[in-house]
């Protein structure tokens, strides 16, 4: 084939051709007669696979190292290993459109969140926080619009067992009777602290207040997929990995709505430490005797 049917054949444009055969990629074919190159299949092969390697990002120098490893290989080898990257990035291609379709899907619904695209279970999860929302018009909470970063982070940065985990035990949050009124009242107290001076002594007191109704929030499911250690653990900014999420959660508080959240987790663990037992007095008063 002439090179312009090669370059149409791949995808590419006659320029290249000449560019990769200058820099040694794409070996110089026999010529014929009339002075015209004439290509064959193998020719064909190298283009695609040149193509395909810059395409995924590796520069010449890298792409000629690859080539390089392939000499001597039965074209058929080539070309089967040539079948199945492609296959492979069908694969890819479809899974992509999926994905795709999932968010035009959730944008028909009314469900694509402006923190997407994220997981569709996040975006279910979204969807039950929206219909637990309070009923008003005002002002979204800034407190609010974090909550939903952290999830969209938690969503990115862990595993798909350990956020499914994680939104299984905070649903029964915006499930259960009054979930609107709690979560708004839980917003508008942390929303207050956002420029509460700690060390004002009155600012100690609308921490406590903030946490105490977060604590009273969370639900019994966090406590029990965190465990007593764990929460103690998310209190003092430790989490199980050593990942810097922690870091970056708090970092994005107002210091008092920082110290609030720990407070909470603090009495959050509280709620599942048993109680120590009564202890009776080592001299109790003989039967008679006044107490």
């Amino acid at each position: 084939m002439r090179i312009g049917e090669l370059a149409a054949l791949v995808g590419v444009t006659t320029r290249a051709i000449r560019h990769y055969h200058h820099q040694g990629l794409l070996p110089e074919p026999e010529r014929r007669p009339n002075g015209y190159r004439e290509y064959g299949l193998r020719h064909a092969v190298v283009l695609a696979r040149v193509r395909r390697l810059t395409e995924l990002g590796l520069g010449l120098a890298e792409v000629r190292d690859v080539l390089a490893d392939d000499a001597g290989r039965e074209l058929a080898e080539v070309l089967g290993e040539l079948d199945a990257d492609l296959a492979r990035q069908e694969a890819a291609i479809r899974e992509r459109r999926a994905r795709l379709r999932s968010l035009l899907d959730d944008a028909e619904r009314g469900r694509l969140t402006p923190e997407g695209p994220v997981s569709p279970e996040l975006a279910d999860f979204f969807g039950e926080m929206a219909r637990s929302a309070p009923g008003h018009s005002a002002p979204e909470s800034a407190m609010a619009a974090k909550d939903r970063a952290f999830l969209v982070l938690l969503d990115t940065t862990a595993s798909p067992e350990d956020r499914d985990a994680f939104l299984t035990a905070l649903r029964p949050a915006f499930g259960a009777p009054g979930a609107a009124e709690r979560a708004h009242e839980v917003y508008a107290r942390l929303d207050a602290l956002a420029d509460a001076d700690l060390a004002d002594p009155r600012t100690d007191a609308a921490v406590d207040e903030a946490a105490r109704t977060l604590a009273g929030m969370l639900p019994d499911s966090l406590l029990a997929e965190l465990g007593v250690a764990g929460a103690l653990a998310v209190a003092d900014g430790r989490g199980p990995r050593d990942d810097g999420f922690l870091d970056a959660f708090y970092a994005d508080f107002a210091p008092a709505q920082a110290e609030a959240v720990r407070r909470a987790m603090r009495l959050l663990a509280e709620r599942g430490t048993p109680a120590p037992p009564e202890t009776l007095p080592e001299n109790p008063p003989e039967k008679g005797d006044k107490p």
